[in-house]
């Protein structure tokens, strides 16, 4: 048997890091609001007869082989993909492989894609053992387990879902709704620039976490005003008020680095100017930040005008489409 499945990527538009939990539980009205991209995570699994597990990072360049599952769970090398094969324990041998289109580090949720692609095949393997709106929770618990650390929530549900989510978390749950709005235009506004360096999730969501569980300064206050740029941008966009939005994003990404300064660097700040000397709006970066990829909101009908300048200074303009489908799995 063979079972192939994808994910789309995704933009972060406002409201990340505080995703995280319990950090969402210290405010009211808490959401996030993302877009997916068709820079796909894929996964691909064949079933053995001899019990082996042999695993295939074809962007990492690595390879893992186990003779049994308990082998397989103590591996390290692909730790994230060795245990979402754990959990769903197939009764078959398996040969699976994964790649991603996004660039590693690249703050596009590339390893949240590729935990629920391979979500999707593992399960559809062991006879959809769960409804799809479970994956994001098993796949966020699962890479809790791998980074150590508390994992974001946003990132899993448009890997599922495609279009542009709504993440809300709140002390009855998370739950995700669609956001209604002119894809097409959105689309025409967001140019997405690689710098070529990889982002800095680990330290940076981990020390905006810290401050806010000790209540730094007025850290509370500050996680208070990028709750609001959601609110604000959700609404822009339900409205299809586009002209609003790229304040809303300069408001978020002030907010940000107020948090925490090194979510920037010094090529950031320079293609940011840049890009708003050649129609560009507004900027914040993708993810944790401190490297890998930044987001530019631009002026109708000027974001060829940014990209080009973007390419120029050096940046790797990456082209994109909304996915207006989530995950999708084939058995052959």
């Amino acid at each position: 048997m063979i079972i192939e499945s994808q994910a789309p990527t995704r933009i972060d538009l406002a409201g990340g890091t505080i995703d995280l939990w319990p950090l969402y539980l210290f405010h009211d009205n808490t959401q996030t609001i993302n877009f997916a991209i068709d820079q796909y995570a894929r996964c691909r699994l064949e079933t053995r007869d001899d019990g082996k597990f042999i695993v295939e990072s074809k962007d990492r360049g690595a390879r893992v082989e186990a003779s049994s599952l308990e082998e397989l769970r103590g591996d390290d090398e692909l730790s994230l993909i060795s245990k979402l094969i754990y959990h769903f324990k197939p009764q078959t041998g398996l040969n699976i492989t994964t790649d991603c289109m996004a660039p590693a580090g690249a703050g596009l949720a590339g390893s949240s894609a590729l935990n629920i692609a391979v979500c999707g095949a593992l399960n559809k393997l062991v006879g959809n053992r769960y409804p799809t709106e479970r994956l994001p929770f098993i796949a966020i618990n699962i890479e809790t387990q791998v980074l150590k650390v508390p994992a974001g929530y946003q990132d899993y549900f448009p890997a599922v879902y495609g279009r542009v989510s709504r993440v809300k978390l709140d002390v009855e749950g998370v739950t995700r709704e669609e956001v209604v709005t002119d894809l097409d235009e959105l689309e025409s506004r967001v140019a997405l620039c690689f710098t070529g360096a990889p982002r800095n999730s680990g330290i940076n969501n981990w020390e905006m976490y810290k401050k806010h569980i000790d209540r730094e300064g007025d850290v509370v206050e500050r996680f208070d005003r990028i709750r609001d740029t959601a609110l604000k941008i959700d609404q822009a966009l339900t409205a299809n008020a586009f002209d609003k939005v790229g304040a809303i994003f300069a408001e978020e990404w002030a907010s940000r680095r107020e948090l925490v300064p090194t979510i920037t660097t010094p090529f950031i700040d320079e293609l940011i100017e840049i890009a708003k000397q050649n129609g560009g709006e507004a900027a914040k970066v993708c993810g944790a930040g401190g490297g890998g990829c930044v987001a530019f909101y631009c002026q109708p009908g000027r974001k060829a005008d940014v990209e080009t300048a973007l390419s120029k200074a050096g940046g790797h303009v990456i082209n994109y489409r909304i996915a207006c489908e989530g995950l999708t799995v084939t058995q052959k």
